[in-house]
């Protein structure tokens, strides 16, 4: 171990200075020394000079001192001074304006006769606005900390502050404040995890970097990175080191930016080392379901969302052939797979050539986040995965330390409220006199119905053709005509939603989604309604109630729910439906009491579906793309027609002379369309292939992820095409329908299946080939035709179980051939 970690020490220095003349210079930089009376140079193969803050004017503060560090000796030249003071002080840079910049800040408390840092307790304050640190201590003398933040600026000033508590000392070390390398936040869209939502772009977000990891080593020092960063080795993360081995290369990598990563990104060291599976192959031969994962777990702050950063080179196979090469899983959190068969070459187009992928995730409870690789045994000749290095950044809109959550300081606030009171009394003596005087000559009158006042928030409130912003990240539909405000039939107030559902009262709930909670409720004209409630704790929010408006009071169709109204009264945002009185289609597959359905019921319901999701994409002037379609979200009425609902997500597809809609990744784990997840490129096949998963749902009966199951059984697309390969489609089958389904129905079901799961768009059928193709799989189903067995298949193989035939077959006694060849 000592050995490896030496050899790739070498290697990072080596690399750093063939790098060296073309390393990373920011088009504005500020390093300060805090306390220092002159100027101090920290060397290294990107050596850079720390100017002494008492000789600049970027410190606004006179009551501030230094003290010395009576160990400089041990600890190095840059933290042999601080800067203190008992109240607050500011320093003030100047920047780029709309700019993304790095700040810095270096703390070594230290203490001699008279002070002791260790215990200072003090906050950060940056732009006036951003609470950055919190009631802080740096308890560690042996070592710096340093704290790092990526910040934008709309004008050209940083100004940070650090604020005393309670009679308590603020300090600090030294301070570093550069304009960000282009692309570093901006390269690429982040893939968001359970529903995750920023609010704008990651550029412009407040981001603290709480992990830099080189897996598996060496650790790299501020000396040798590009970027002068830390990248600590990852043994204190690592849950199962046994699993793994190391890999180190000693190749000049070729980057590929802005597409690819670059070594502002990371250092070379970071991607010629890689924690790799530890496998051999007599694994495999004494096992054939033989599977291992590599896992990392970091602590985190609960409440806040996460971006995630992954580095990967393709180290092992060294390939840019998009045929052969390494393809492996990857996990993060409970989402599993997050990547289902992540092949590097498809980012890359250079063999070895280094990427990285972006993830943003909540964090509500856990505290933690983990990070796993996989074996993809379906798809790779290489029986491997790798990780070579992980960022994890905490990322906060308005504060980091969530205490700050508007754009005044407190002193501002308590000046605010102090003259709010003192106007309060004025304006109330001027009100007293008016309302004696109104009294008297005032008449009565019957009290009129008076609408209440809409909220301010809601950029629909009295306005008239308003639309989404289509560059906007969040994912919203652009506009399809006039704003629903125009259908002034879709305004329901609050109060008669509130009477309709008895005052939202529990026993009315009949269902819980990631909006908020549904309610039946009864109209006063008697329309049975289902009232779908926004919760303070949604991960959804205003552009999915926006969108949902948009698209379902400009579209009608028998299998799509029609939309009865909307409120955005009171900070509300309430969604009025036609009620569906037996709920998702998920309810009659799984996880409940109710009745099985036939197959011939579940055709059906599939077709119905297929029909509301042709309408979308043909029936408009331009597609409509669901984007999360499922189970849930396909309900069932009376006589158990089916409906497609749940529109929040739903974008306008490619105009004319296009081919994809660029976009931020959203749906359901489990469904999403592979290339859409790889890409960010959205199109009609994106729904096909979550139509398809949840066909597979249809005939399978099970969840299309269940982490119960074994390894290879957990994603239920993956399991049910490694299962077809093996020929034993019979396991995927709801035991309740073995001996109930037409051979020829069955076998065109799965070829639409199977057709609707290729990994790109283009191999797939369009929506209305999927609708006539199922419509034929009920037709052979009620008619009981007999094909030969290479008729009605595709081109793939499957086999499934002879079963009991059914009472009308023809030739009950002969052997029923379930080779579809």
């Amino acid at each position: 171990m000592d050995s490896f970690r030496q050899t790739p020490l070498l290697l990072s220095v080596f690399l750093s200075i063939l790098s060296f003349s073309a390393s990373f210079t920011p088009n504005m930089s500020h390093y300060i020394d805090c306390g220092a009376t002159s100027n101090t140079l920290v060397s290294g193969f990107f050596p850079r000079t720390f100017t002494a803050d008492d000789n600049s004017n970027l410190l606004s503060a006179k009551n501030t001192f230094f003290l010395s560090n009576p160990n400089n000796s041990s600890t190095g030249s840059l933290y042999s001074t601080a800067r203190v003071s008992t109240s607050n002080f500011k320093y003030s840079f100047t920047m780029l304006t709309n700019s993304s910049n790095v700040l810095r800040l270096h703390f070594l408390p230290f203490s001699n006769q008279s002070y002791n840092l260790s215990t200072a307790k003090f906050s950060v304050k940056a732009l006036n606005s951003y609470i950055l640190l919190d009631n802080f201590t740096v308890t560690d003398t042996s070592s710096p900390t340093i704290k790092e933040f990526f910040l934008w600026t709309d004008s050209s000033d940083l100004a940070v502050e650090f604020i005393a508590q309670n009679n308590s000392l603020a300090f600090v070390s030294a301070i570093e404040a550069f304009t960000a390398p282009p692309n570093f936040l901006d390269g690429q869209v982040p893939l968001t995890i359970d529903n995750a939502e920023l609010n704008g772009d990651l550029v412009k977000q407040v981001l603290e970097t709480v992990y830099r990891v080189n897996m598996p080593g060496p650790l790299i020092i501020p000396q040798n990175d590009t970027l002068w960063r830390t990248w600590v080795t990852d043994d204190p993360y690592i849950l199962n080191s046994a699993a793994s081995q190391n890999q180190t290369v000693s190749t000049q990598l070729k980057y590929n930016p802005p597409e690819g990563s670059s070594e502002e990104i990371a250092p070379q060291t970071v991607y010629n080392t890689a924690r790799i599976i530890n496998t051999t192959t007599d694994q495999f031969d004494s096992n054939s379901a033989f599977n291992i994962n590599v896992t990392w777990s970091f602590t985190v702050k609960s409440g806040y969302h996460y971006l995630i950063r992954l580095h990967f080179c393709d180290i092992i196979s060294k390939t840019n052939s998009l045929d052969t090469g390494l393809v492996f899983t990857v996990y993060i959190m409970d989402y599993l797979p997050l990547i289902n068969g992540l092949k590097p070459t498809a980012y890359t187009t250079f063999a070895s050539e280094p990427f990285y992928l972006d993830f943003i995730t909540p964090v509500t409870s856990t505290q933690k986040i983990t990070v796993k690789i996989s074996l993809d045994r379906t798809r790779s000749s290489i029986r491997n995965a790798l990780l070579n290095g992980l960022e994890i950044m905490k990322v906060h809109n308005l504060s980091l330390s969530g205490t700050n959550n508007n754009s005044q300081s407190k002193n501002s606030r308590t000046i605010i409220l102090g003259a709010s009171i003192g106007g309060a009394i004025v304006l109330a003596l001027i009100l007293s006199c008016l309302v004696l005087v109104l009294c008297k000559k005032r008449q009565k009158k019957p009290a009129s119905d008076v609408k209440e006042t809409q909220v301010m928030w809601s950029p629909m409130t009295g306005v008239v053709n308003s639309s989404v912003d289509t560059s906007s990240k969040s994912g919203g539909l652009t506009t399809i005509g006039a704003s629903p405000r125009v259908d002034l039939g879709l305004l329901i107030s609050f109060n008669h939603i509130k009477m309709a559902t008895n005052n939202f009262d529990k026993n009315n709930i009949i269902g819980v989604g990631g909006f908020g909670e549904v309610y039946k409720g009864v109209l006063n004209n008697g329309t049975e309604v289902a009232v779908k409630r926004a919760s303070s704790r949604s991960n959804q929010g205003l552009p999915e109630f926006q969108t949902e408006i948009e698209v379902l009071s400009q579209i009608r169709h028998r299998h799509l729910v029609s939309l009865i109204g909307y409120c955005d009264e009171r900070s509300e945002m309430i969604l009025v439906y036609e009620y569906m009185e037996k709920g998702p289609l998920r309810n009659y597959l799984y996880g409940t009491d109710l009745p099985s359905l036939s197959w011939k019921q579940r055709l059906e319901i599939c077709i119905e579906a297929a029909k509301g999701l042709h309408y979308l994409h043909t029936g408009y002037s331009q597609t409509i793309i669901h984007r999360d379609v499922k189970s849930t979200n396909i309900l069932l009425g009376e006589g158990f027609l089916a409906k497609v609902s749940d529109f929040g997500l739903s974008k306008l597809g490619a105009s004319i002379g296009e081919t994809h809609v660029s976009t931020a990744v959203k749906g359901t784990f489990g469904y999403l369309d592979p290339e859409y997840f790889k890409t960010q490129k959205l199109t009609d096949k994106s729904d096909v292939y979550s139509f398809g998963v949840t066909l597979l749902e249809v005939l399978s009966a099970r969840p299309v992820i269940d982490q119960t199951l074994p390894r290879e059984e957990i994603n239920l697309a993956e399991w049910a095409l490694l299962c077809q390969t093996r020929g034993q489609l019979e396991k995927i089958i709801d035991p309740r329908l073995v001996g109930k389904i037409n051979e020829n129905s069955l076998r065109k079901f799965w070829d639409i299946v199977e057709k609707c799961l290729k990994d790109y768009g283009m191999d797939r059928p369009a929506i209305g080939d999927v609708l006539w193709n199922l419509e034929y799989c009920l037709q052979l189903q009620e008619t009981e035709v007999r094909r030969e067995p290479y008729e009605d298949s595709g081109t793939s193989v499957a086999h499934f179980p002879e079963v009991p035939c059914q009472k009308d077959a023809v030739k009950c006694n002969e052997p029923r051939n379930w080779n579809f060849r």
